[in-house]
């Protein structure tokens, strides 16, 4: 899992564990995003964070050998952070339009996560020992939301 310096979130500002992931744990892991999103005051965020994380878990579910992973929700200046990651050092691809494009059986969860979120990415592991998958959501402030009107 991703170590944080301390400057850069206390425990309150950030979720973690490690775990062994099933057919339903997306939907628990929707919940305490969904919990930690309200408390953080971006709950605007909940929506996209909510099918972003699901994506992530479904992708252990289906491609991770044992489905163990560590998820990291990270409270950040400009919104949240969300990082799964895993022992598999089999990297996600995107679907590419002449390997089948809207009409392949997998590979769209990644064009989801592009749509959804502000920023994602993958970091492999030293050692070729697994991947993190992360995503970003920024927070949308304007003179409504900031205290405006």
């Amino acid at each position: 899992m991703h170590q944080l310096e301390e400057s850069e979130a206390t425990p309150a500002q950030q979720y973690g564990m490690s775990f062994t992931v099933g057919d339903h744990s997306a939907r628990h892991l929707r919940r305490i995003v969904r919990a930690y999103l309200r408390a953080w005051d971006l709950a605007e965020l909940t929506d996209a964070a909510e099918l972003a994380l699901t994506e992530l878990v479904a992708n252990v579910v289906r491609h991770v050998p044992g489905r163990r992973c560590s998820v990291l929700i990270t409270r950040r200046p400009e919104g949240v952070r969300v990082e799964v990651a895993d022992g598999c050092p089999r990297l996600p691809e995107e679907v590419q339009a002449a390997a089948g494009g809207e009409l392949a059986e997998q590979g769209r969860g990644l064009l989801l996560l592009g749509a959804v979120t502000d920023r994602w990415g993958v970091v492999p592991r030293p050692g070729g020992d697994g991947k993190t998958v992360w995503f970003e959501c920024a927070a949308k402030t304007g003179p409504t939301e900031a205290g405006g009107r």
